[in-house]
């Protein structure tokens, strides 16, 4: 018995086509779910819920060069879209006679989402592109200068041609879900974006794509990240804990003693940040420090590990490196 075959489609006027003949079927709603591949279970999280709330799911899968900086991992990023597919295929939601799988996948090439090409390099760049003022500038924005202006771009056009009627997002990107909101809002899509939460390993390290770069002994180090969020989190929940600039020290001192201290020179704090959860002000900043418990905050970080166990490596130079970014969501009901 041969495995069920999810359609892969690659070009814009196949999926337009697709989504012209669901339109005829009159009434029936669309679920979405962008993706640069090489999927794991917190995908496919989003995947099930999509096939629980519409009678159609359809997936994308594409690497999005204009997110890359010229000196980022572009073409190092992990694919497999055979094994991508298999993952697919294996998602199903039944009710009754009901029985939902994915539609189908939408695999572009680089031509079809760009047709005036898409340079690393921004000032080579040329075309339509989208920029989210107010809410991509801060955190992963201020190290990574070009990358909400990717993510914007590539899922506004992912959006324009798929047109669902709801978008599902994980919180780890928590950042690039604040900046879609604003975007679907401001842009008016007819789009409603649902937010579920971080799928994580045992170790309670959040799940990446990039996770696959880690060696197993840098994963259980890691599993300190989520530790350091979470004791922050327990400050502000039972402690009622409000001051910002003392959550993050309760972080940044778990982190140094528990993550870094052993291994200075190898693991990196990017940023600790409490920030608005509607602007992305950052708290720490602001004139009182002070989180409003009413409104809550975003805690979030960015952290850059060794791929491999430095004690295991001769050469520093040979060392290469993940960032990794993780967040908590600090709101009235924790």
């Amino acid at each position: 018995m041969t495995k069920p075959v999810i359609p892969v489609i690659q070009t814009v006027k196949e999926i337009r086509s697709l989504r012209k003949s669901i339109y005829n079927e009159g009434n029936k709603t669309v679920g979405f779910i962008p993706t640069m591949g090489f999927l794991h279970d917190g995908h496919l999280s989003l995947v099930k819920q999509s096939l629980k709330e519409n009678d159609y799911t359809i997936v994308s899968i594409f690497v999005n060069p204009s997110q890359f900086a010229p000196t980022e991992d572009l073409t190092s990023y992990p694919r497999n879209l055979e094994k991508d597919l298999e993952s697919l295929a294996s998602c199903s939601f039944q009710q009754g006679d009901i029985l939902r799988k994915v539609s189908a996948v939408f695999a572009p090439t680089v031509d079809q989402i760009y047709p005036s090409g898409i340079p690393l390099e921004v000032e080579n760049q040329k075309g339509a592109f989208v920029s989210v003022l107010g809410v991509s500038e801060q955190l992963e924005g201020k190290s990574r200068p070009q990358f909400f202006r990717g993510v914007a771009t590539v899922v506004s056009k992912l959006f324009n041609v798929v047109q669902p009627t709801k978008a599902y997002f994980g919180q780890k990107d928590v950042q690039q879900t604040i900046v879609i909101k604003r975007m679907v809002q401001d842009l008016l899509f007819d789009i409603e974006i649902e937010v579920l939460p971080t799928v994580r390993e045992s170790t309670g390290l959040a799940l990446s794509s990039r996770n696959s770069y880690l060696s197993e002994a840098v994963k259980q180090s890691c599993e300190n990240i989520f530790k350091s969020l979470n004791l922050a989190k327990d400050l502000y929940t039972n402690e009622k804990e409000y001051n910002s600039e003392i959550l993050i020290n309760s972080i940044k001192n778990y982190l140094n003693e528990h993550l870094i201290k052993e291994n200075e020179k190898f693991f990196y704090i990017d940023y600790i940040s409490i920030n608005d959860p509607i602007n992305l002000d950052y708290i720490d900043e602001s004139e009182s420090k002070l989180i409003n418990p009413e409104l809550g905050a975003i805690v979030s970080l960015a952290i850059k590990v060794p791929n491999v166990d430095p004690n295991s490596v001769t050469d520093e130079n040979k060392i290469t490196y993940t960032r990794l970014i993780d967040n908590v969501i600090l709101n009235s009901l924790n």
